[in-house]
């Protein structure tokens, strides 16, 4: 039985109001801050005992500053990490487009075995150099920071860029390590004004990145990076996956926190001067350099108590101030370099009025103590010395040292053998009435 549809004439509806097409904005684009993450299974690393860990680095818009102050490193030293001569932990196998002997597509096989999952040993990627915005240089053709080649769609190869080698291998490591200031912060690459769009490994990859470990990006900064804090934060993260250790601790910008929670001023063998109020006026002088640039009180960083390499050197020991080249503000928010900070209008200020006070007290203090007690008990308190004439206590030194005598041992007995001995250089009773040292003859002596 076929049935027929029969169609019967039915009154349109009435026309809605026209309202005028207002044009859409086009959509923003994507911000290059954050990497798409390809959809793929989350691969993981395999975790100890291991023999072998591959170092994959990759440089973007750097000077290899990061590269030169890492092989300066001797605590421990990069030798010791390649070789695997540190006991329990595993040998590091390192893939470095400039210390590393294999060119061309030998060189970069490792990486593409990486990107595809393909070895069987966990590795990290090390990121030297702030990520430019590629897009930029894509739209004109060109890029940035390359290594290696891709083959296109059009079967064509063409220059493959760090950034997009970085976010195609960050899933996979066990970790990944952003080495210096522009690695970490975008640095002098990304200051205000800059054409690149550059950027932090962290601002690239974004908040939610977690390594294969579970691991967000992890800072080691500088301008260059002190490299034993490079070396030493791979070490203590290799005893975490052999499973020698725990996880190290990282302050909540991902870095180390042993290495970078106290503050330069703080280590800085001018601090003292600080403390008392003296300030350097012209480069070359010994005091405290605030006065001319120095941040110093306000910048995380361990570079004059650890030193710059070897543990000699760093800035203020070798009379540089501080310019603030750890910090995320760098360089921007510590410009124009070598002018005095602002806020030391009012902490020098408050230095200088409480110090002038506290110099003369310690001043009269020092004398005191650079005193033997016998030249305070000899006839006239005169000095033994014939390097020169030593100024004899006045009356406010001895005033002083008596009620600071009075408080420094109360509750307490004086140095002494025994109540008849006042100071334990006292001579015992048979040496009495005997004549000094000095004031024999060399003849005597003799016999």
């Amino acid at each position: 039985m076929t049935i027929r549809l029969m169609a019967t004439p039915v009154e349109a509806p009435p026309r809605p109001l026209e309202v005028p097409q207002v044009p859409m904005p086009p959509p923003e684009e994507k911000p290059p801050e954050v990497a798409s993450q390809p959809e793929r299974q989350k691969m993981h690393a395999p975790q100890g005992p291991l023999k072998v860990v591959h170092a994959f680095w990759l440089a973007g818009m750097s000077c290899d500053g990061c590269s030169i102050s890492t092989t300066g490193a001797t605590n421990p030293s990069v030798e010791d990490l390649l070789t695997g001569t540190i006991p329990g932990l595993p040998k590091v196998v390192l893939h470095h487009p400039v210390l590393s002997l294999e060119v061309g597509e030998d060189f970069i096989r490792p990486f593409e075995m990486a990107e595809k999952g393909e070895l069987d040993t966990p590795y990290v990627c090390i990121y030297e150099g702030s990520i430019a915005d590629e897009r930029i240089a894509k739209s004109t053709g060109g890029y940035f920071s390359a290594m290696g080649d891709q083959v296109m769609e059009d079967h064509k190869d063409q220059p493959f860029p760090t950034a997009d080698r970085l976010k195609v291998m960050a899933e996979g490591a066990a970790a990944v390590i952003a080495i210096g200031t522009c690695a970490t912060w975008g640095g002098i690459p990304a200051a205000t004004g800059n054409p690149t769009g550059a950027m932090s490994v962290m601002d690239f990859l974004g908040k939610d990145y977690r390594s294969a470990l579970g691991l967000p990006v992890i800072n080691i900064p500088g301008c260059a990076p002190v490299g034993d804090n490079f070396t030493e934060t791979v070490a203590v993260i290799l005893m975490f996956l052999q499973g020698l250790g725990p996880l190290p601790e990282f302050d909540e910008l991902g870095r180390p926190a042993w290495l970078f929670n106290e503050t330069v001023h703080r280590g800085c063998t001018r601090a003292g001067y600080y403390e008392e109020g003296v300030f350097a006026e012209e480069y070359g002088d010994k005091e405290c350099l605030v006065e001319v640039g120095c941040w110093g009180p306000v910048v995380n960083c361990n570079i004059v108590s650890r030193g710059a390499q070897s543990h000699m050197g760093g800035c203020m020991a070798a009379g540089g101030p501080c310019i603030g080249c750890t910090m995320p503000g760098f360089p921007d928010k510590f410009a124009p370099f070598y002018k005095t900070p602002p806020g030391s209008l009012i902490s020098s200020t408050a230095s200088r009025t409480v110090g002038f006070g506290i110099r003369r007290l310690r001043a009269i203090s020092n004398h005191d103590r650079n005193r033997e007690v016998r030249w305070d008990k000899a006839p006239g308190g005169v000095v033994p010395s014939g390097w020169g004439d030593v100024r004899k206590p006045g009356a406010l030194d001895k005033s002083v040292h008596f009620f600071y005598e009075k408080l420094q041992f109360m509750g307490s007995k004086r140095p002494g053998r025994n109540d008849k001995h006042r100071y334990s250089t006292d001579l015992p009773p048979r040496a009495r009435g005997m004549e000094t040292p000095h004031d024999v003859s060399e003849s005597e002596i003799r016999d």
